[in-house]
């Protein structure tokens, strides 16, 4: 049993990475178009963050996977394929909401010091307003980070085996409901370790305390 929930523990651990991976750098550029003078951009940005915080994730997966079939006769992407794209869209948005309220919070006084000292846009962002940024919005991210963790079940819905999708199906042929416990402890200690994780990088950006 254990050594089969560690399988699914490793599943997870790859949508968690992965996610992580790709929907922060992305959440960042959304953040950039939320914030663009051009109102359409800007307009059209807007609507996917609607879309993505105001809709279940569950559902999102199911449209990444059956969509392509169903909306232009392609034939359906490859499971695990389906699940990353999904979860790094839903994501995306959150996190983009994240930098746009830690770069909006930025005082003016910071880009015209910057100015004053020669820095153009792009060296102002990158290392004075970044920076800056990071350490002011490193609590919400955690808060999604751990979420994201618990995510990673939902998986199941387009029947990606991740840990909780093997619990249920152990603890079904088992008839026992032992697996479902030791799937909690699994998610615990993963949750536990990027709580601390998380809260070391905190405390490294806490260079003024």
């Amino acid at each position: 049993m254990l050594l089969k929930l560690g399988e699914g523990m490793l599943v997870s651990v790859e949508i968690f990475t992965l996610t992580l991976l790709f929907s922060l750098p992305l959440g960042l550029f959304v953040s950039f178009g939320r914030m663009s003078k051009n109102p359409l951009l800007r307009n059209v940005i807007k609507i996917y963050i609607s879309i993505m915080r105001g809709t279940p994730l569950m559902l999102q997966l199911m449209v990444v996977y059956f969509g392509p079939f169903y909306i232009f006769k392609m034939s359906t992407p490859d499971r695990f394929v389906a699940v990353i794209i999904g979860f790094v869209l839903n994501y995306a948005a959150y996190f983009a909401e994240i930098y746009r309220a830690g770069i909006e919070s930025m005082p003016v006084g910071q880009y015209e010091a910057a100015k004053v000292l020669g820095y153009n846009k792009t060296q102002t962002f990158l290392k004075i307003i970044l920076p800056q940024v990071i350490k002011r919005i490193l609590p919400p991210v955690t808060n999604e980070v751990i979420t994201l963790v618990k995510d990673t079940s939902l998986a199941f819905v387009i029947s990606v085996s991740e840990m909780f999708t093997l619990a249920k199906a152990i603890a079904s042929a088992q008839r026992s409901v032992i697996p479902y416990i030791a799937a909690g402890i699994f998610y615990y200690v993963f949750n536990f370790i990027v709580a601390y994780a998380m809260e070391w990088v905190e405390k490294k950006f806490s260079y003024f305390r």
